[in-house]
């Protein structure tokens, strides 16, 4: 073996070592090791109609989503094929062309995301979890599609650019790059969640706020309220944004009445939980340890249309990154479940209320048909939180452990 591929392997060596390291560190949260959320008897918390009613539901969601990424993968099959081409009779310069065929996959994308969203919102309706309003749906979410297109034309023109001057290795500067954006973006979006929203009005709320900061070291943090009633009747809220964009974000089904004040503070010590043990940069962190070897292999398997350097190629580079998160999917949701476990045990030590825990958590199945218990391909797939019985579990288990 040379000197020189005596090096390689030692540099992959430490680099895989460091990798590991990395991961085990993200991975750890304050939930106590050993906790046993499993196996709960979900009956006693819900008829076996809620059950039978929230898997029927179910089935046809887990339907659309599928044909739905079935129909993506479809349509960059198709794209695959005839970009070469049109690329050719464009007559631009290969960035150019490239955010040409990248606007092409985003509008194709969006087309075909709407009989399924029309499907879904209908559902919905059909089950009293949102209106009949189909303008206010398509409508809505333009903010953030707009933020998300842009983060797409900057990544093509950074890896067309990046690959015309580098050729294959241009993920080790990319990679870099890439999770330096990301970070930007989850900081800026700490601050678009915050369009359109208000201040939060009733002044009890607002006391419970304030005591809900200081116990989880989070003063300062905004929480807003944002109006979604005209596109559902679901509940839920979201933190996002780090350091002085941070944030947390209130719908306002969640304040209709249909939860107790109690509920309530669990929920904002849920999101609070997410700020105080960071969990928008651990998931940057998770971004920096994924990116490389993703990257790498869409490089890899794109050089058989051309390369990572062709615009041409683009929608295969899309196809090949779709398919590689899929198989991902089941490692990147534990990660995230993770989180919204610490978060769960955050808000359980902050408010002190498992009452208002566990009734809030069957509240959730009663107005958003959540599967107590999904099947595990689901779990595997599509859940990024714990399960309704597994959460219910864990307020059995704090109390146990608060004795």
């Amino acid at each position: 073996m040379t000197a020189t591929r005596i090096g390689k392997v030692a540099t992959l060596v430490v680099f895989v070592a460091a990798w590991f390291v990395a991961a085990a560190f993200l991975w750890r949260t304050s939930v106590p090791s050993g906790l046993d959320v499993s196996g709960l008897d979900v009956h006693p918390f819900f008829s076996a109609r809620a059950l039978d009613r929230a898997t029927r539901y179910a089935r046809f969601v887990d339907a659309l989503w599928a044909l739905h990424v079935a129909a993506n993968i479809a349509a960059l099959v198709v794209l695959s094929r005839r970009a070469p081409r049109l690329v050719r009779t464009m007559g631009l310069g290969r960035v150019g062309a490239g955010v040409i065929v990248a606007m092409l996959i985003l509008v194709t994308f969006w087309f075909i995301s709407l009989p399924f969203g029309f499907a879904e919102q209908w559902w919905d309706a059909r089950h009293g979890l949102a209106p009949h309003d189909y303008v206010s749906w398509i409508f809505e979410p333009w903010a953030l599609l707009t933020f998300e297109a842009l983060f797409v034309l900057i990544a093509v023109c950074i890896v067309l650019g990046l690959a015309g001057w580098l050729g294959d290795r241009w993920w080790i500067v990319g990679a870099p790059i890439f999770v330096v954006i990301s970070a930007a973006f989850a900081f800026l979006f700490g601050y678009v969640a915050q369009l359109g929203t208000h201040s939060v009005r009733n002044p009890e709320l607002r006391a419970a706020v304030k005591v809900l900061e200081g116990r989880e070291g989070v003063r300062g943090t905004p929480v807003h309220v944002q109006d979604v009633d005209d596109i559902t009747s679901q509940a839920n809220a979201y933190a996002s944004g780090f350091g002085p964009s941070a944030n947390v974000v209130l719908w306002n089904t969640l304040l209709d009445g249909r939860f107790s004040p109690g509920e309530v503070r669990v929920v904002v010590g849920h999101e609070f939980g997410h700020v105080a043990h960071r969990h928008v940069i651990k998931g940057i962190g998770w971004t920096a340890l994924v990116i490389v070897p993703l990257l790498w292999l869409v490089t890899v398997i794109t050089r058989r249309r051309g390369g990572i350097a062709s615009p041409g190629a683009l929608p295969f580079a899309l196809l090949a990154l779709t398919v590689l998160n899929l198989l991902a999917a089941p490692f990147v949701n534990a990660v995230s479940r993770r989180y919204e476990a610490e978060a769960d045990w955050s808000a359980l030590k902050a408010t002190r209320d498992p009452t208002s825990a566990s009734k809030l958590f069957v509240n959730f199945q009663r107005t958003s048909l959540q599967q107590p218990n999904p099947p595990t391909w689901d779990y595997l797939w599509l859940e990024t939180h714990p399960t309704i019985a597994q959460r219910i579990a864990m307020v059995e288990a704090w109390v146990k452990q608060s004795r």
